[in-house]
């Protein structure tokens, strides 16, 4: 049975725009740096699962579009590149801190914006809701897949 998921994005760094132009519409979802959000993506995700993809940080944060985990979790590669702003000099390549998954573009949407998500009382459970919340990855129940997709019209 799939689970549900909400994955922010800045725009800036991953649109759903650069997502549907990527090879084979999926990127790896890299940069990761934080343990709850790393212990989703490495304990819990399972191939299928369903994506609300959401901008954060940007004029009108909001759910994107839809899009499904489809990969296993794996090393994330920008934990051992210098370059990169994501590079963790702690982390070894024999145990690696920071795992990712993939995901794939299941359908670009009209954007649903975080203050019309905020009025609906279908969604005042959504863990991205709560006040202070501000994991980029929680999980979201069945009931808010279903209210976030009735609202998308999909």
């Amino acid at each position: 049975m799939p689970q549900y998921w909400l994955m922010k994005s800045e725009p800036d760094e991953v649109s759903i725009d650069d997502l549907a132009r990527a090879p084979g519409k999926r990127v790896p979802w890299t940069g990761v740096r934080n343990y709850q959000a790393r212990n989703y993506m490495r304990d819990q995700m399972r191939i299928g699962d369903g994506v609300l993809f959401y901008h954060s940080s940007c004029a009108e944060p909001g759910v994107a579009g839809i899009a499904s985990v489809c990969s296993a979790p794996y090393p994330d590669a920008t934990q051992f590149d210098r370059r990169s702003k994501y590079y963790d000099p702690k982390s070894d390549a024999a145990a690696p801190r920071w795992m990712h998954v993939d995901v794939k573009l299941v359908k670009r949407t009209r954007l649903l914006p975080l203050r019309e998500m905020r009025t609906r009382p279908e969604l005042a459970g959504m863990l991205l809701l709560r006040k202070g919340n501000r994991l980029s990855i929680t999980p979201v129940t069945e009931d808010e897949w279903r209210a976030v997709l009735a609202l998308l019209d999909l």
